[in-house]
């Protein structure tokens, strides 16, 4: 039987160097189930080291965590990758790190803080989280395919660090699964607007504990899993966006 639930596909936590201190583990999971979201996406800027954590400080709220990343192009687009368990984000991330330049100064740029469940500081990521890869477009995009990920355009409603923003245009035939609308923008609205041949959805884009569930995606499902998440994404097998 099918049923709808509510996903928040993109939330930062403390690992990402804009996020909010406050955006642990066991705070993320916590309001989650405040806002009665039974899905949730971690996407932190080129890396995956605190989806762990979440998963384990999720599973007492019988959450569903989507393992992913925010990666950052070339081009300085930004593209959510969601995968279907942690070691194909690990996978992932690690092939990113060999593609990311440079050291994060934290008095510049902020905290990197890789935590475990109970909140506790495990390390600081030394990299710089917020920069560019040496990836193109096209190659970030064939490699999380290659991964058995979900690729998204993040707030492409947003000038900076968006596909539209920084392009200007979406080439054509470019193989996204969808569109990620932010908050700032109606999602009826949306569909107007932004008149593409993809799959339009919305999340929070959470860098504070306040934010996450804004806004949200309602799918129709069998299961809290990635397969069903993607058929639904995809408009298939009966599966499908609500909004």
């Amino acid at each position: 039987m099918l049923k709808v639930v509510r996903a928040d596909l993109h939330i930062h936590t403390c690992l990402s160097p804009c996020a909010d201190l406050s955006m642990s583990p066991r705070r993320i999971a916590a309001q989650a189930k405040e806002k009665s979201i039974e899905i949730i996406g971690i996407s932190d800027h080129n890396s995956a080291e605190n989806v762990p954590a979440l998963i384990e400080a999720a599973r007492p709220y019988s959450i569903k965590v989507i393992p992913g990343i925010e990666v950052t192009t070339k081009e300085e687009v930004h593209l959510l990758a969601l995968f279907a368990n942690l070691e194909l984000a690990i996978n992932f991330q690690e092939e990113i790190y060999t593609h990311l330049p440079g050291e994060n100064d934290p008095n510049l740029f902020g905290w990197q803080i890789v935590a475990n469940e109970k909140d506790e500081v495990l390390d600081f990521n030394p990299r710089l989280l917020l920069g560019a890869t040496t990836l193109s477009l096209e190659e970030t995009i064939d490699l999380i395919h290659a991964g058995g990920g979900l690729v998204i355009a993040s707030h492409i409603d947003r000038e900076g660090f968006s596909l539209l923003g920084q392009l200007g245009f979406i080439p054509f035939g470019l193989p996204l699964d969808a569109l990620e609308i932010s908050p700032r923008l109606n999602f009826e609205e949306a569909k107007k607007r932004f008149n593409y041949d993809y799959p339009l959805v919305t999340f929070s884009d959470a860098h504070k504990l306040e934010e996450i569930g804004t806004v949200t995606t309602s799918l129709l499902v069998k299961d809290l899993v990635f397969e069903e998440i993607a058929l639904a994404i995809k408009g298939q097998a009966g599966r499908r966006i609500l909004n």
